[in-house]
């Protein structure tokens, strides 16, 4: 890897980190935020869900438009669009504009993200490019990490500071990614990288239809059931734990920066080790349960240790499906993986949309519904790691 890539890989990665981390901050200071403003849980439900939709509805779309107008011109809008973003959520004061805010943080994830790793694909060999490709997505966790504890800590000062922090800081990660990324013309790009959105949406469903097996089946189906339910438990739980636990700012904050500490622990040294011990299959059978564990805890128990305790088993149980099945889907198919992908993006984005609706719906009627629905969602995926362990054990048998 030349002198040159590395600096370029460097600025992506300095940007990446940015919008990560300011797309984190808004989760220890929304209990906060809806108190000040008097909104309910559903209105806080509307926002998460706001931002998965349009960065859904977007991402096919900006992918189609950076092979055409670069990836340069993309990621520098997508850095400015953040900035603004962040700007509007600081001096907003209705709801609608706060809405405004999170859909067009949508918007930049979907300009920035996935730009960002064609960027990559690009300008690296096919040696480097999987070390490059985990390097952005260090960044992208260590920005998720880090948001929360430094939302946190920059709340003390006001509420809404996080987010004039944020955007200042994605102003000055726009200047940087126009001043020192190169233009698309230049000899460094290799090549056009297609986007697995893109495969999907153009003819992949007649392709997926050929492929499809029982297994795959009830895969997809456990992706599209705990979806709703992972989204459903993560979008309110900062809401959840300061109005019937009453955790303040400081304790939502070291929860969730604990659970970004912990989880990237596990992710980087102990994940292959586990898939390698237990399997794909029981891995997720046993995630599941932890969770559904843990949100029970989270529910009954008043201990506000054994509260953080159990929401650390939680989160690391969600933290280990998600790899987990995706790991698990790379090994149904020897080819299509990008339309495979598309796939299990497409369907973990609709429960990002529609399970925060619906949890915080359920929390400004009970607040024991949210967890109870969670709950029963856990319990089928459970089930369904069952079915799919068989039916593993009988295409292995045939």
């Amino acid at each position: 890897m030349t002198k040159e890539v590395k600096r370029i890989i460097f600025v992506v990665l300095f940007c990446e980190f940015l919008i990560c981390l300011g797309m984190s901050l808004i989760f220890p200071v929304e209990p906060f935020i809806k108190n000040e403003y008097h909104f309910t849980a559903f209105d806080m439900g509307v926002m998460s869900s706001l931002f998965a939709f349009v960065q859904f509805i977007a991402s096919p779309i900006v992918g189609r438009i950076s092979d055409k107008v670069g990836r340069k011109p993309m990621l520098v809008w997508g850095l400015l669009i953040f900035a603004i973003a962040e700007f509007v959520f600081a001096l907003a004061q209705h709801l609608w504009l706060f809405d405004l805010s999170r859909a067009v943080d949508g918007l930049s994830a979907a300009m920035f993200v996935p730009t960002s790793m064609a960027l990559a694909a690009d300008i690296t060999s096919e040696k480097d490019r999987a070390k490059v490709i985990g390097w952005l997505s260090a960044a992208f966790s260590g920005g998720l990490i880090l948001g929360p504890g430094l939302g946190g800590m920059l709340a003390h000062v006001n509420y809404k500071f996080p987010f004039w922090v944020a955007g200042i800081l994605g102003l000055i990660s726009t200047v940087v990614a126009w001043r020192f990324l190169p233009h698309d013309e230049d000899e460094l790009f290799k090549s056009e990288t297609k986007n697995p959105e893109n495969e999907l949406l153009t003819g992949g469903w007649s392709q997926l239809k050929q492929i499809m097996t029982p297994i795959l089946i009830t895969l997809f189906g456990m992706i599209f059931v705990a979806s709703f339910g992972l989204a459903g438990f993560e979008s309110i739980y900062s809401l959840y734990v300061n109005e019937v636990h009453n955790f303040d700012l400081n304790a939502i904050a070291l929860v969730l920066t604990l659970n970004g500490i912990i989880s990237l622990i596990l992710q980087v040294f102990f994940f292959d080790r586990l898939v390698r011990w237990l399997g794909e299959v029981r891995l997720m059978r046993y995630s599941f349960f932890l969770s559904l564990v843990g949100t029970i805890m989270v529910i009954y128990d008043h201990n506000h240790w054994h509260i953080i305790i159990a929401t650390l088993f939680v989160f690391e149980a969600f933290d280990m499906l998600r790899p987990t099945i995706t790991t698990l889907l790379t090994k149904m198919s020897k080819t299509n993986q990008g339309l495979l992908n598309g796939v299990n993006m497409s369907l973990t984005s609709v429960g990002n949309i529609i399970g925060p609706l619906i949890s915080g719906y359920l929390l400004d009627v009970n607040y024991q519904y949210p967890y109870w629905f969670v709950s029963i969602f856990l319990i089928i995926s459970w089930v369904i790691t069952l079915v799919l362990g068989r039916e593993r054990k009988a295409a292995a048998n045939d």
